[in-house]
């Protein structure tokens, strides 16, 4: 199915009834979050939204003309797109060879202002084309995952219970040039009494979805809260976790989820050390800023940002979406269009066949995001015409 096609099988009554209004074409068409969601743990299963029909092509990126209309994105995706168009106005100019495909700073910078113009005058039509994005069976599959900013609470001083320390990142490295394993940071006490705790928690568990996470919230118990942004990882591969339980048959590739993954965890304490100790990767934490921010150092939107391989889409690039729409029980029932805004990057997302799409903070972005492991498909939007001249921030 081809791009338009898309568009054309969307009824403006599902349009309107996600609060997106389409337009037409003619007249026109902080703390670092780092996501770190895993995408193998999910590939195959039933309704997994994977387009089978779709032709396979060699290239990363199928250039296509934009849609007869979009859906109109809410005040929180402008407030966004203005912090996307000060990231590109403060970094330096250069050039980007994706593949086939070739853009620029100066290219991004023109796109943002041709949406944002569209946003205050919908009658402009933009000079943008789209590129689809291959997806890793080069049939323009992407999985799009979800992540969240969780909210943990935590204690200054160890006790009985809150005994788990989240760490900054050491300066010292070890015989072999590296920080310690996960093993060794967390059951063996490798980073004791370096004065690296930031504070404490109830559960290594906890602990270890906040490092998929990337970031967080921790609350203490006077009420205090502080955000954790990612501070540096100590240099061992990353493993995913339901990759190792699906291998070793203690849940099945269907039921693969970050709350099934947490459940198991829960239900055999006697085995946590060994499973959480396959993934030797391990991440160190900073204390940020009062508001989520991504790796391209801006605030993260919910719903609207997304982490992405930087070697693929590079950040501050706007990407129209066909995301994944589930029911209450993470069931897929069809797919949304929407703008996302190209804003994080994260240890797990590599290559075309994943994003991860940014849910907010708190216990109902966790549900959402642990419930998206489906596929749908990716457009990086480019300009026509190439324009060198820098953007004034507005």
């Amino acid at each position: 199915m081809t791009f338009s096609s898309f568009f054309q099988s969307l009824q403006p009554s599902r349009l309107l009834s996600l609060n997106l209004r389409p337009l037409c074409l003619a007249s026109f068409t902080l703390l670092a979050s780092c996501s770190l969601t895993e995408i193998d743990h999910s590939n195959d299963f039933e309704n997994n939204g994977r387009d089978v029909t779709a032709l396979k092509r060699d290239s990363l990126y199928l250039q296509e003309s934009l849609p007869p209309g979009l859906p109109y994105p809410d005040n929180s995706f402008q407030s966004g797109l203005a912090q996307q168009i000060k990231y590109l106005n403060r970094i330096k100019d250069k050039d980007y060879l994706l593949e086939n495909t070739q853009t620029s700073v100066a290219d991004l910078r023109l796109v943002a202002q041709e949406v944002d113009n569209w946003l205050r005058n919908p009658t402009q039509q933009p000079k943008l084309i789209a590129h689809q994005l291959a997806g890793q069976d080069k049939r323009g599959n992407v999985q799009i995952t979800g992540y969240y900013v969780p909210i943990l609470p935590v204690r200054h001083q160890p006790d009985d219970v809150y005994r788990y320390p989240l760490y900054r990142k050491p300066t010292q490295r070890n015989a072999e040039g590296r920080f310690p394993s996960r093993e060794e940071i967390d059951f063996e006490n490798a980073l004791a009494g370096q004065g690296l705790e930031i504070a404490y928690t109830a559960s290594l568990v906890d602990n270890f979805f906040l490092h998929v996470q990337g970031s967080g919230v921790i609350e203490y118990e006077d009420g205090e809260r502080k955000l954790l942004s990612w501070g540096g990882v100590n240099g061992h591969a990353y493993r995913s976790l339901g990759k190792v339980l699906i291998e070793k048959g203690e849940i099945d590739r269907a039921d693969i989820s970050a709350q099934s993954i947490r459940q198991w965890l829960s239900d055999h304490p006697e085995r946590n050390r060994e499973i959480l100790s396959t993934n030797p990767s391990y991440l160190f934490f900073s204390e940020g800023p009062q508001n989520p921010v991504g790796a391209a150092n801006v605030p993260l939107t919910p719903l609207y940002s997304a982490a992405v391989d930087p070697n693929v889409i590079p950040l501050g690039s706007i990407l129209l979406a066909q995301v994944p729409k589930l029911d209450h029980y993470g069931n897929l029932i069809g797919h949304d269009f929407r703008l996302l805004l190209a804003q994080d990057k994260g240890g797990a997302i590599k290559g075309p066949g994943h994003i991860d799409w940014y849910q907010g903070i708190g216990e109902e972005a966790h549900f959402h995001a642990g419930q998206l492991k489906h596929f749908g498909k990716v457009w990086l939007l480019l300009p026509k015409n190439p324009m060198p001249e820098k953007l004034i921030a507005k």
